[in-house]
Formats: C-alpha cells, structure tokens, sequence
C-alpha cells in the first residue's frame, strides 16, 4: 500500500468524529510493532520520528527510510511524521526524505517570534505538499518553556493558526509528556472551546499519561490527533525484563526484542481502538 498522507488520515478521522493514534518510532522494532498493531485493529496510523530520535541515531535517514519501508508495506493507511523538530533544517531534510509530515515547534521562542519562524517552515513545507504541525501553549513535562500547567488561550491559538497557517495545532490542555503515570487530569472544557476557536486539527502530546477514558472523551471533545510514547515504551521495557528474568542465560538481542516487539503490537491496537472505536 502506498503511503497515506497525515492529512488525509487526520481528515478522514475529523470527520468520522474519532481518534488518529500518532505513536513514537525509536529503533526498527517500533515501526513495525506500531504497524502490526494497527494491522490487527484495522485502523490507520502515524509513525512519528522524534528530533529526539534522530539525535540517538545520529542522523535521520536511517530511522526515516526504515519507518517509510515499513510503512510502505502496512496493510493499512500509514503516515511517516516528523515530531517535535526544532531546527528547521532537519524538517527540510524529511521533507527531502519523502515523510508526509512534519511538527515543528517553536514554542520555546516568544510569541511573535514562534509565528515568524512557523510560518517561514509552513510556507516552505506547503510547497512541497508537506502538512505541518506546530505547537502553542507548551505542553508540560520537558523542562524549560514546557512548564506544567500552562495551557493554550483559544484565542491565541485561533490567530495564531491564522496567522501561521498550519495544518494541525498542538495544544497544553493538561497532559504532560514522559508520564509514568496515567493520572494527567484534561480540561475538557477547554477542548471543546479550542475545538470551537480554530479549523485545524486539535494534536493532543503527552497522552501516555491519560487513561483510556479520557482519551476517548478527549476525542468526542474535540482531540483528532493523539500522540503516545512513553506508554508504548513501558511495555517494551517490561517484556524486556520478564524475557531477561525468565531467560537469564539469554544474549540473542531478538530473543527478548521479539517479545517487546510483540507487547507494543497489542498496545497500539488496543489504544487504536480506543481512539476510533467500531
């Protein structure tokens, strides 16, 4: 199956009323877990490749055109998607690389200055057909300008949508990235108004700290895209672990990486349903 545009999945889902499951490619045996689980869900799904990422692997083409294979030969819709990409060179070099999407997040700048910079790559992805993600009201949980408890202004981000032209706009509604814990309280209300206030994809980033429930009521709110990754994260690890502890004379990494590989698969569906129920 050829790739799927990220806009085409998110509008898809908009309109439909669900849910797009965005989740974090850190090595090979994420993709294609993310992929197995969509496949066994039959939903479609976003691979994302964090600037995080790219820095673990010291550059982004070997983590990009494995995701894109592995995309490629999804039996369902798959997007590639760059999260999280503060240096405007490495959105043009995916952009380069083929990936349908891209989030570029300035929100560490001042006002005037996130919409300056966003705007400048909005206009460079859109001629190359490239939908962009940017970011408004910092979403918790990364130190610095990601300060817990900021959350996004609707008007704010309606002028800044307007003022930018992005595709989809990721906003501080009460979750946090890294959470170990899935206790993030949303302001639902608050999502219901930005849902209101701009024509755009809502993105929702730190999910992996909101319970199912909330997900799911995140989405009837107004939520369209929901990114996860230290949820997904935990269950590789802990497969990891049981294999090791189980298997202490093990030292084939696909031994204990087939298992990992293999509990993320029923993460991502199970979420995926959550998100887009039948």
């Amino acid at each position: 199956m050829p790739l799927t545009p990220t806009d085409e999945i998110a509008r898809r889902a908009r309109a439909a009323g669900t849910g797009v499951g965005a989740f974090n490619v850190l090595q090979l045996e994420h993709a294609q877990a993310i992929v197995a689980g969509a496949e066994s869900a039959d939903r479609p799904v976003v691979l994302q490749i964090s600037e995080n990422t790219v820095r673990y692997h010291g550059a982004l083409e070997p983590v990009a055109l494995a995701s894109l294979a592995v995309a490629r030969a999804a039996k369902v819709p798959v997007a590639v998607h760059l999260d999280h990409a503060e240096n405007p060179d490495l959105v043009r070099e995916a952009v380069g690389l083929g990936l349908g999407s891209v989030m570029f997040d300035a929100s560490k700048l001042p006002y005037d200055e996130n919409v300056a910079a966003t705007r400048e790559v909005v206009e460079e992805c859109h001629r190359h057909g490239v939908w962009v993600e940017a970011e408004l009201g910092e979403v918790g949980g990364k130190g610095g300008a990601h300060t817990p408890g900021v959350r996004t202004d609707p008007e704010e981000a309606r002028a800044f949508v307007d003022a930018t032209g992005v595709d989809a706009l990721a906003v501080a509604v009460g979750s946090s990235h890294q959470m170990l814990t899935r206790d993030a309280v949303l302001d639902f209300d608050l999502i219901t108004r930005l849902r209101a206030a701009v024509d755009v994809p809502l993105v929702l980033h730190g999910s992996s700290g909101v319970p199912n429930a909330d997900l799911a009521l995140a989405v009837t709110s107004g939520m369209t895209k929901v990114n996860v990754s230290t949820h997904l994260n935990k269950a590789f690890t802990r497969a990891v672990r049981d294999h090791l502890a189980d298997h202490p004379e093990a030292v084939d990494p696909r031994r204990y990486l087939a298992p990992a590989r293999a509990a993320v698969a029923r993460e991502v569906a199970h979420l995926l349903t959550v998100l887009a129920p039948a």
